[in-house]
């Protein structure tokens, strides 16, 4: 159904009454040491691996167990304790509709700590997540919850705190005025990027993301020259904020492009919806730069204009753009970048090339095919064969030592290239589409793409490799992005090793493998997994260590370590008993509570497996 813009524009306008009433002013409880100076470790819109930090990370003065408060009057809708994530974390439901949540918790206060315990001891689980039925768990505003911790993810002591909208979307804390929080500072740039944003663009002659430093100068961030562009290009920020008396980098919701003093585009990170939360990838250049325009496959709805290349600056051949680049955190401190634009038509000759001489090479940048090539004097134009076609393009652009070459692969991807004095190959297996369930099979590997797999559409680049003696295959590289997870199937016929221990691992530059895990069926091994890379098969045979720490009537406490797939799970028992044990992976520790009016009697047993199902088992006697 088709809104009519009155409708439409009434939606809107309640939507945006509803986001702020979730955040009034006076609504919430600082949950940390209320009404004294707090600090933030992180905050709302700061750039983490694969997502956006959807709240804030309070300080707590280096340690733990500082009483957590209630926001807000509401019940508890949700408990998890869990080794990972969030760790130990509690949501409160309140009656405007929003939501708090409060994360890396070390342990919780009474009655929401007996309710969890008694369905972790009923479910015999040392992780678990319960959803307690509306109003069994009441807090007012103000109420002990829990204590802060370092559990889950967390780099050190600290409460992560969010509110959440009725729609389940995070949006600022900061919005609702805590006075615990100082910041008078503004927000710093460090770099700024200028990509060519199709294939007739050019940044300085070339069709190529450029980097450029800065200088302050006049209340002013500013690249010192002027930057020629061709065609519409994107600006690219690499910055951060601070808070008062604050070391830490944090991120700031609001970026601005002005001409003229005109505005021209517009985000501010709030609003952000879980689901959504790895289309930062397309918000971002390689999870570290925000871009001032908007991919047309990103998601996000927080951009002003909200359409495909919103922010893309453009200049006519002669025609001068002085551009102004606004930033602005929470607190309303501003930030200015200067840049200057010069618009040439896109030059076929270039004065000097930074590209070394050498082999020719492929690159592969969005859409785009780009070869490099050292000047011949056998011809100057390429011929690409496509689908039994053949067509002969001159080349982009030349430097000084080099030529290069454009091809737009949604023309279809070259079978091979003729260079006149080598033929290239490219690497190119087939194009995948988002959005659409796609099932790729070459007979050595195979890829099950559902609907919402893809952030975009895809090259696919597929290449066998063996890495200590364990054959493996690359999916094009680490930073080509997926939104949800794909099925991949890999055929290795050739494999004689132990295939009940011989999982699937994503392996790093330096040499990590990271667990993947997998299930083979004759000679293939199937495996789901959420990014490109490269990944291999290793074989672990060894189980998991356990070292006693303490064994007593007042507690258990063992150190646990596994040396390549990693922990699973683990179990322990007290004179024939279950019980329950917490779990710090960062130190590899895991203790039970001491037990309240009971001392433990009997055989202790406890079994540890790894994800390689390896177990380990420890036997003593109290």
């Amino acid at each position: 159904m088709k809104l009519n813009k009155p409708l439409l524009f009434l939606l809107l306008l309640f939507s945006g009454i509803a986001l702020l009433s979730q955040t009034a002013k006076n609504y919430y409880l600082f949950p940390i040491k209320p009404g004294k100076q707090n600090f933030l470790a992180g905050n709302m819109s700061e750039i983490r691996p694969n997502h956006f930090h959807t709240g804030l990370d309070i300080k707590t003065e280096g340690r733990q167990g500082l009483p957590v408060y209630a926001a807000a009057d509401g019940y508890v809708s949700r408990i998890k304790i869990s080794s990972f994530g969030y760790g130990n974390v509690v949501y409160i439901k309140h009656p405007n509709g929003s939501s708090t949540v409060y994360a890396h918790l070390r342990e919780l206060e009474e009655p929401i700590a007996s309710a969890m315990q008694a369905k972790m001891y009923e479910a015999e689980q040392n992780d678990y997540e319960y959803f307690p039925e509306p109003g069994l768990l009441a807090v007012k505003q103000g109420d002990v919850i829990a204590y802060s911790g370092n559990t889950g993810s967390s780099g050190g002591p600290h409460l992560h705190f969010e509110i959440r909208d009725s729609l389940d979307r995070a949006i600022d804390p900061l919005h609702a005025g805590f006075t615990e929080i100082k910041d008078s500072t503004s927000p710093i740039v460090r770099r700024v990027a200028i990509t060519p944003l199709d294939g007739d663009s050019r940044v300085n002659g070339e069709f190529q993301r450029q980097e450029f430093s800065l200088i302050y100068s006049s209340g002013a961030f500013r690249v010192p020259r002027t930057i020629r562009i061709s065609g519409k290009v994107g600006i690219e920020i690499w910055a951060y904020d601070q808070l008062d008396e604050m070391y830490n980098r944090n991120g700031f919701p609001i970026f601005e492009i002005y001409e003229e003093e005109q505005r021209r585009f517009r985000s501010e990170v709030n609003g952000v919806d879980f689901l959504l939360g790895r289309h930062i990838l397309l918000h971002t250049y390689r999870n570290r730069y925000t871009r001032l325009y908007k991919l047309p496959a990103n998601k996000f709805e927080f951009y002003e204009p909200d359409s495909a290349y919103s922010g893309a600056i453009s200049a006519l051949p002669g025609e001068s753009k002085d551009i102004r680049v606004r930033l602005e955190d929470a607190y309303q401190n501003e930030t200015d970048l200067v840049l200057n634009f010069l618009g040439e038509d896109a030059p076929k000759l270039l004065g000097s090339y930074n590209g070394t001489s050498g082999r020719q090479s492929m690159d592969y940048v969005e859409n785009q095919l780009v070869i490099n090539t050292p000047i011949s004097d056998q011809g100057s134009l390429a011929k690409f064969y496509v689908h039994g076609y053949s067509m002969e393009i001159p080349y982009a652009y030349q430097g000084t030592n080099k030529r290069t070459y454009l091809w737009d692969m949604r023309l279809g991807v070259p079978d091979s290239v003729d260079l006149c004095s080598e033929m290239l190959i490219p690497e190119v297996n087939a194009i995948i589409p988002a959005g659409k369930e796609i099932h790729y099979n070459d007979g050595q590997v195979s890829i099950f793409f559902e609907k919402e797999t893809l952030l975009d559409d895809l090259y696919l680049r597929l290449q066998a490799f063996e890495y200590e003696g364990f054959p493996g295959v690359a999916i094009n590289d680490p930073y080509t992005y997926l939104w949800h997870s794909m099925e991949v199937n890999a055929h290795f016929p050739g494999f004689q090793g132990n295939k009940n221990q011989t999982h699937m691992y994503r392996l790093y530059e330096n040499g990590y493998k990271r667990f993947e895990g997998g299930a083979w069926e004759g000679n293939r091994i199937g495996f789901h997994t959420r990014n490109f890379g490269r990944f291999v098969l290793a074989t672990d045979s060894l189980a998991p260590s356990i070292r006693p720490i303490r064994v007593s009537s007042r507690g258990l406490r063992f150190v646990i370590r596994d040396d390549l797939s990693g922990i699973q799970d683990f179990n322990a028992w007290v004179d024939g008993e279950w019980i329950q044990m917490r779990y710090e992976h960062k130190q590899s520790l895991i203790w039970s509570d001491e037990p309240d009016g009971k001392v433990l009697e009997g055989v202790v047993l406890l079994k540890v497996r790894d994800q390689a199902n390896n177990e380990a088992i420890y036997k003593g006697k109290i």
